[in-house]
């Protein structure tokens, strides 16, 4: 079987180019993947191809961020490649923050289904789910119902691949019943990594209370610092803060805000962004991963690499995050998301009882090893088997 994976891949810091990495990573290993095609955006260093069998992926870097052109260049590439099936890794601003470039983007699964090509799309987020003013899109209700429009309109063409998969098990449903289709299915977002040899014990040194993200829109770590300010006026444990990760695209210049902010407060690490391949120490160091979130976009990826990771992880009680916790079997201590307050106690619960942070651990690294990512790339070959089988069988009846 050919594949041709449309993503973003590191080095790159387009949305979803980890995820994008793990996907490629898990197929090459699989016996019935005799080639696969990265399409993919370009960057000035030369793709991260450090796995095993990475023999077989050839590249083509075709689009760019924010390119108008990015409908014709990557279409000519897939037509070019004539893979057997094609799996997008999408959200709604893959291919831009800018409207145009990032709508017409959106319309390639269509395109190419039209072509003929077998199109499976991995949907991350749904627009009716998501807080636009929280997601940092705008807070002007007019124009809110503007982005809600064109959001429907351009689901609604995501909808004519052969199918869609989506990570939450409430959005087959809502899909499905409002836009009167049958081809949404649910795959989950599994995990990156789950490493055989985890320890649940702590290293030595300070403990370790992370956020991991691109922050300044519904991602705020404001919240979590002023929250470990309150457990240190009461515990006299020496505590650290970790920031790993970098702004949001549409949050330019948060985390300077925030160094500037909290310049007189000891023990912050602002990481900035982490390479994939630096991702382990990161989360191995860490005693807790706390998600300073005022709302959710879908599901979480660093949830599963907490639990990935053997981490106990502290999460604010509301939406995707939530339904997580209990479809997948993810464990945590929760925290109303707008009290600095609630959350030092949701982290003090976990930090000063180590066998009740064991228990939370074990119980993520176990929901992280059920879904691995080798299982989560079985799912999307049996899909492709099926759209293929199907065909077949439409041929067939057409002939008879």
């Amino acid at each position: 079987m050919k594949i041709a994976v449309v993503t973003a891949f590191p080095p790159s810091k387009v949305t979803l180019n980890e995820y994008g990495y793990h996907l490629v990573k898990n197929f090459v290993q699989k016996e019935e993947v005799s080639e696969l095609v990265l399409i993919t955006d370009r960057t000035s260093e030369p793709k991260q191809l450090d796995f095993e069998n990475s023999n077989k992926v050839s590249v083509n870097e075709c689009w760019e961020f924010n390119s108008y052109a990015n409908i014709f260049t990557i279409v000519k590439a897939v037509l070019k490649e004539k893979p057997d099936a094609v799996l997008f890794n999408l959200q709604f601003v893959k291919f831009g923050d800018k409207k145009i470039p990032a709508a017409l983007g959106l319309l390639l699964p269509m395109i190419l289904k039209i072509l003929g090509c077998n199109t499976v799309v991995l949907l991350h987020n749904i627009m009716e789910q998501v807080d636009l003013a929280n997601a940092g899109f705008t807070s002007n209700k007019i124009a809110q119902k503007i982005y809600n429009f064109i959001g429907i309109t351009l689901t609604s063409c995501i909808l004519k691949a052969d199918t869609v998969a989506v990570t939450i098990n409430k959005y087959v449903d809502f899909l499905n019943a409002k836009y009167k289709t049958d081809n949404v299915a649910l795959i989950p977002h599994g995990s990156f990594e789950t490493p055989k040899n985890v320890s649940f014990d702590l290293p030595a040194g300070p403990k370790k209370v992370m956020a991991f993200g691109k922050f300044g829109t519904y991602k705020k770590v404001d919240i979590l610092i002023d929250a470990v300010e309150l457990i240190r006026k009461t515990n006299n444990e020496e505590i650290e803060i970790v920031i790993a990760g970098a702004d949001s695209p549409n949050t330019p210049g948060y985390l300077q805000s925030v160094k500037e902010k909290y310049a007189h407060v000891e023990g912050i690490t602002f990481t900035g962004y982490v390479e994939e391949n630096d991702v382990e120490l990161i989360f191995t160091e860490s005693t807790i991963v706390v998600f300073p979130y005022t709302s959710t976009t879908g599901s979480s990826g660093v949830l599963h690499q907490a639990g990935s990771y053997g981490k106990a992880v502290v999460m604010p009680d509301l939406g995707d995050l939530a339904l997580l916790v209990e479809d997948e079997g993810y464990k945590g201590e929760f925290f109303n998301p707008e009290s600095a307050s609630s959350l030092a106690k949701a982290i003090s619960t976990i930090l000063e009882d180590d066998n009740y942070r064991k228990r939370i651990a074990k119980a993520n690294y176990k929901a992280a090893c059920e879904l691995s990512m080798d299982k989560i790339v079985e799912m999307y070959l049996q899909k492709f088997k099926e759209i293929e089988m199907s065909k077949i069988g439409k041929t067939l009846v057409r002939n008879v």
